[in-house]
């Protein structure tokens, strides 16, 4: 995945000048949790695994000069970034809750976010869980997003399973707060990093993808052909990013 506009957010693009390439690789961990009486809701789940990366990306363990986690994060941005959600339930959820992370909630959704390890260094607790199986569902259509906050658009060509979703939005979230400065940074953080996740219909799509805003591109390594993916729109309050204006 890479991003198509400034700032850049490369991944698991093949390019064997690109210094990134030679750097140790690390992957950015995120596990959901699906009991089988009570998954969480589709959108749910992408809005809760954005918010954990954002979380994760403010927390002073990855931020501090000493934040136990800051040098993972530093390699992990120094090489291609990747992230891949794992499904989790009963005992599966409660070992991989023992690990150094943050767990972040949503309605019902439970995403809990690790920070960076190398590409095949996976703690045995997360190696063994399962990458398919994350078919989530939307009850109900969901809501208008609120226009006062970021949305990240979902490009309506494609079918992804909820696990590749929700990575490709931790993506988008990422590129948003890779574009804010640190008062936008910490009024966002205060306002919970509230955001809206919503597939664009195919006209909004086009009009998304040449209007400027931070975009998201798949290398298509997995589910899905190489192409854009997610468009991030910002918000009118809290989060000062590009927004389209409507008629």
């Amino acid at each position: 995945m890479e991003a198509v506009t400034s700032p850049d957010l490369p991944d698991e693009i093949p390019a064997t000048s690109d210094p990134r390439d030679s750097a140790p690789q690390f992957v950015l961990p995120l596990v959901v949790r699906i009991e089988k009486t009570a998954p969480p809701a589709r959108t749910d789940a992408l809005e809760t695994a954005a918010r954990a990366v954002l979380t994760l990306l403010s927390d002073a363990r990855a931020t501090d000069e000493d934040g136990e986690w800051t040098q993972a994060v530093r390699n992990w941005e120094d090489a291609r970034i990747r992230k891949v959600v794992r499904r989790a339930r009963g005992a599966e959820w409660r070992k991989a809750s023992g690990l150094p992370g943050i767990t972040v909630h949503g309605a019902a959704a439970e995403v809990r976010v690790f920070p960076p390890v190398p590409l095949d260094g996976w703690p045995k607790e997360l190696v063994k869980l399962q990458v398919s199986g994350t078919e989530l569902d939307d009850p109900e259509p969901p809501a208008a997003p609120d226009p006062a906050r970021p949305v990240l658009w979902l490009n309506p060509e494609l079918k992804m399973t909820a696990g590749k979703a929700m990575a490709q939005a931790g993506h988008g979230a990422q590129l948003a707060w890779w574009a804010l400065d640190e008062a936008a940074r910490k009024a966002w953080q205060e306002d919970g990093f509230a955001l809206s996740v919503r597939t664009a219909d195919a006209a909004r799509w086009a009009e998304l993808t040449a209007s400027g805003l931070p975009l998201v591109r798949d290398a298509g390594f997995t589910e899905i052909a190489p192409g854009l993916t997610v468009a991030v729109e910002g918000g009118e309050r809290y989060c000062p990013l590009p927004r389209l204006r409507r008629p």
